[in-house]
């Protein structure tokens, strides 16, 4: 069984990025996981649905429910914690220093998170250094 890769649309009003680009999409898939995007996931960073030819697009519900890893930009809403599935894993900018509610409810439930923003800013670590990349794509 595949694992399930799930994207959601980010709720926050300012934030137009999207977690998964239709090129990680189709990376994903060449892998062997099954990414679930909730419908227009992608629009607000100019990525239509239509480039995410790799992905399979379903409600937040069905998405949060069936997740295996939730790929986000912005740390979860209490009701999408509440909607994951026990033992999912959550990857994003946690903020968790200034969300401890956010990390007791994900350790409530189970779920392991890891926070982008505190991947070590080491030359080993750059290919994952989220926030080098972000300060880079700001200018």
């Amino acid at each position: 069984m595949a694992v399930i890769v799930g994207v959601l649309t980010e709720t926050q009003p300012t934030e137009t990025r999207v977690a998964v680009v239709p090129e990680i999409s189709a990376k994903l898939k060449a892998a062997g996981v099954r990414v679930l995007i909730e419908r227009g996931a992608g629009t607000a960073a100019h990525f239509p649905d239509a480039l995410y030819t790799d992905a399979e697009f379903s409600d937040a519900a069905t998405i949060l429910g069936s997740a295996d890893v939730l790929l986000k930009v912005q740390p979860p809403t209490q009701a999408e914690v509440n909607a994951l599935r026990k033992g999912a894993v959550v990857i994003g900018y946690m903020q968790a220093y200034a969300r401890p509610d956010l990390v007791r409810a994900l350790k409530d439930r189970g779920i392991t998170s890891f926070a982008m923003e505190l991947v070590p800013r080491i030359s080993r670590a750059q290919s994952m250094d989220a926030l080098s990349s972000q300060a880079t794509v700001a200018g």
